[in-house]
């Protein structure tokens, strides 16, 4: 994988054991453990693909599955990233995202994966994420994104919705709606994109965090593209 240009905040690592121990901490945010599987995924995603949504991919349906030595070589490879985050005790699921369903927006935007935002926790965590086959995640450097809550006419909106003064009910109103975080480019932005196969270990928002939370954000996906397999944990 190339860095972005002048990018410090991505750390590449080498290994699983690399991308578990190596702390995010002064400039860096997001660990990219870079990969290239073989195999046809493709063939796998046509098989489990469904109506647009998101469909959790259960280990006993990918193992039944009439695959070829390609296609099977494919699910292996995303099952056996499976058995590596739970051997860290961590909690992945397999996901088959087969167009974008986007939620009505009750509010002044809306508030899910598919515009610019950062994870967020009560606790320190991390997410970790890899897309198999489809588009890909993309990430925007903290210097080139503003929250929108700070832009003067979005929080405006936010203020009239609310229905009171920016004080501190408005600061939790924005919190436990999501508001908060939530992104905007700026105009000279230039997002990247994180890749096929690659292993990420990206930064939330969570107090105490010693780092900003990584920025990104999932493809939109319209019927007829290629189904997205991914695995979040």
């Amino acid at each position: 994988m190339e860095l972005p240009r002048g990018y410090s905040r991505i750390k590449l690592v080498h290994s699983f054991e690399e991308l578990l121990t190596t702390p995010l901490e002064g400039d860096v945010n997001a660990l990219c453990w870079c990969r290239e599987f073989p195999g046809d995924f493709r063939e796998v995603a046509k098989l489990v693909e469904g109506e647009p949504g998101i469909v959790k991919l259960e280990e006993s349906a990918l193992l039944a599955l009439s695959l070829s030595r390609e296609g099977r070589v494919a699910r292996d490879a995303m099952l056996g990233d499976l058995e590596l985050l739970r051997s860290a005790d961590l909690l992945p699921e397999l996901d088959c995202v087969t167009g974008t369903v986007r939620e009505e927006a009750e509010g002044a935007f809306p508030t899910d994966v598919y515009s610019f935002h950062a994870d967020s926790a009560t606790v320190p965590a991390d997410t970790y994420l890899c897309s198999y086959t489809g588009a890909c995640s993309e990430g925007l450097r903290n210097d080139e994104a503003i929250c929108r809550v700070d832009v003067p006419e979005t929080r405006a909106e936010l203020l009239a919705l609310y229905g009171g003064g920016d004080d501190e009910g408005f600061r939790e109103f924005l919190n436990e709606n999501f508001y908060d975080l939530h992104y905007v480019p700026l105009a000279d932005a230039r997002p990247f994109a994180f890749g096929l196969h690659n292993l990420w270990r990206i930064a939330l928002e969570y107090p105490g965090s010693p780092v900003p939370p990584c920025i990104h954000r999932a493809p939109m996906t319209v019927p007829g593209d290629l189904s997205r397999l991914l695995m979040l944990s």
